[in-house]
């Protein structure tokens, strides 16, 4: 079985589009350099962020053949699957497995709402088939099925079901989950507007999202955190706070890929039916980033720092 060190900051990367609609694997390779520089520990392709409800499965097992070989093992890259059938899901998975990915992340069955036992043994069979180590996404407020602690007892029996993005917004579900398995779940904050305070009560890292626009002050916040410099991070996180809120939002696609072209690491073009804002919001979450931008804290040397 491969393995992964499931802690640090894994971004959940955008997928770039060109004006003609598709992949753009420059401005890709440019923002993954930025998150390579910046100190990550892995990358997630095909999730939320990434537009996964409009890529097709052979883009994206092309952006992650792609990835493998830009990165040249540096990075190990994780491979969302949200898929409506178990069969579909095996198959993403040995898909994912056979164009080089490292792990894999794994969401409940979309569009049916299924139930606790119909949840785990989705994920169980997906497990069951491939070697690849599995991180679940535990996201009811976007999904809808809350994988409940009882359950994750239940997937332990899969070795390879090794980590957890914990979406919840509960964050007292760190504690909970760390209360009753030790350490055999790693833990990642799934939330950016939660994250420090995750890292603070244990968690073991952080699937991020407005890392895709700042990925070195994403990664400072980590790395401050878990080297005891509460304060030095506290003060990166607070200034980061109306940013890290773009990522709460409905329309998170959108402001992140507004973020990272305001920083030269991408571009604003967005897959239909998704549209850029408009308007007020528009000039809303323009003045947001450029705020943002006009304040950026000088950061103190992290690199040297654990990851």
């Amino acid at each position: 079985m491969a393995e992964i060190n499931w802690q640090g900051v894994f971004p959940a990367l955008l997928t770039p589009f060109t004006g003609d609609d598709h992949i753009d694997y420059d401005l890709f390779d440019k923002n993954l350099e930025a998150q390579v520089a910046a100190g990550v520990n892995g990358i997630i392709l095909g999730g939320s962020l990434g537009e996964a409800s409009s890529l097709l499965n052979e883009e994206k097992y092309a952006l992650v053949k792609h990835a493998v070989a830009f990165l040249g093992g540096k990075l190990p890259v994780i491979m969302n699957i949200a898929e409506q059938t178990t069969s579909a899901a095996i198959a993403c998975a040995k898909a994912a497995e056979d164009a080089g990915a490292s792990g894999l992340m794994l969401l409940p069955p979309m569009r049916y709402k299924a139930d606790d036992t119909e949840t785990v043994t989705y994920f169980l069979a997906v497990a069951n088939s491939t070697s690849l180590p599995i991180m679940i996404y535990n996201n009811p407020v976007d999904y809808k099925i809350l994988v409940t602690l009882d359950m994750f007892a239940q997937l332990a029996a899969a070795p390879n079901i090794q980590a957890v993005k914990e979406s919840t917004r509960d964050i007292t579900n760190v504690t909970r989950m760390i209360n009753r398995f030790g350490d055999r779940f790693s833990m990642l904050c799934g939330v950016d507007t939660l994250a420090l305070e995750s890292l603070l009560v244990g968690a073991n890292g952080w699937v991020a999202g407005l890392v895709d626009a700042f990925p070195r002050e994403t990664v400072a916040i980590y790395r401050l955190a878990k080297a005891g410099r509460i304060a030095e991070a506290l003060a990166i996180y607070r200034w980061f706070m109306p940013l890290l809120e773009l990522d709460i939002h409905p329309k998170l696609v959108q402001y992140i890929k507004m973020a990272a072209a305001a920083n030269g690491i991408g571009s604003t073009n967005v897959r239909a039916p998704r549209l850029l804002p408009q308007g007020e919001e528009l000039a809303h979450v323009n003045k947001v980033i450029a705020d943002s931008i006009s304040k950026r804290p000088v950061l103190p040397e992290y690199l040297n720092l654990p990851s």
